[in-house]
């Protein structure tokens, strides 16, 4: 089960070059478009996600099995409704996590990784961080209440996958009913907006439906624009990698309590404390 998403990268290679393809005779001010070295520095993420998730993964199976031995609770993969309560559950867990990767500076810089492309396109997608560990926690549950840790990658496999198609501006809205339940390339592009309006917006995995319960829903209307609200400006993989966390660190030593640390931590990625603020004024 570890290793069915890796099964489908040689799929997403060739979605790739056939999106990249289809740019090269559009003449429209409404696309992006690819880049070669955005595409370069996407691909470099993917690979060396995959690599980091070769070995990371087995602490994980480890982790979950541990859990399901430790539960008496039993959800037999041999009903159908099993399958419905995991589709829904690793939705939520998505959801939650994804929320959490935007609105807590520790977990964002693992995450921004993602975001640090001003373009959208399905190699944005392979834009992957090297620190995966911060999904970790909020997929623990699932064991616990019954579903096997077999199940538990098949579910996160099916979801990243889905989530792949996302990353394409070639792909207006679909019919409204399933713009109403499923998140979709016009939802997701919100999602990689860095205009006001789509700040912090569209969570969601498979399902858009959690966005309009928690308040978390835009619509796509003014034309998006991709990437962060101050961006990297580079092309180098290891500084994509881990640039927030470099700032973060910064930001942590010159902080003037323990308090105030976790808080840079902890808090959004926009939160800055007064005293801090002050000292870089001063400096400036």
């Amino acid at each position: 089960m570890v290793q069915i998403l890796y099964y489908a990268i040689p799929f997403f290679l060739l979605l790739l070059v056939a999106e990249w393809a289809s740019f090269r005779h559009v003449q429209d001010d409404r696309f992006v478009g690819y880049d070669p070295r955005d595409t370069r520095t996407s691909l470099a993420m993917g690979l060396g996600n995959v690599l980091i998730n070769a070995v990371w993964k087995l602490a994980v199976v480890a982790t979950y099995a541990a859990l399901y031995e430790l539960t008496p609770l039993r959800l037999s993969p041999h009903h159908w409704w099993t399958w419905v309560l995991l589709f829904l559950a690793d939705d939520l867990s998505y959801y939650w996590f994804h929320r959490v990767s935007h609105e807590s500076r520790l977990f964002w810089a693992s995450h921004v990784v993602h975001h640090s492309s001003q373009h959208y396109n399905f190699s944005t997608a392979l834009r992957q961080t090297w620190v995966p560990m911060t999904y970790f926690p909020f997929w623990l549950w699932l064991p616990l209440v019954g579903f096997a840790p077999w199940m538990v990658l098949l579910a996160q496999s099916w979801s990243l996958i889905y989530q792949f198609f996302l990353h394409t501006e070639r792909v207006g809205r679909l019919p409204r009913p399933l713009e109403a339940v499923l998140n979709t390339p016009s939802h997701h592009r919100v999602h990689h907006g860095s205009n006001e309006v789509y700040l912090d917006r569209n969570y969601g995995g498979i399902l858009i439906v959690w966005d309009r319960l928690f308040g978390t829903f835009e619509p796509e209307g003014e034309r998006v624009r991709y990437g962060l609200t101050k961006n990297i400006r580079t092309f180098k993989p290891v500084r994509v990698a881990f640039h927030e966390y470099i700032a973060l660190w910064h930001d942590i030593r010159r902080a003037p309590d323990l308090r105030t640390k976790l808080a840079l931590a902890f808090r959004g990625p926009g939160w800055r404390p007064e005293a801090l603020e002050a000292t870089e004024a001063t400096r400036g």
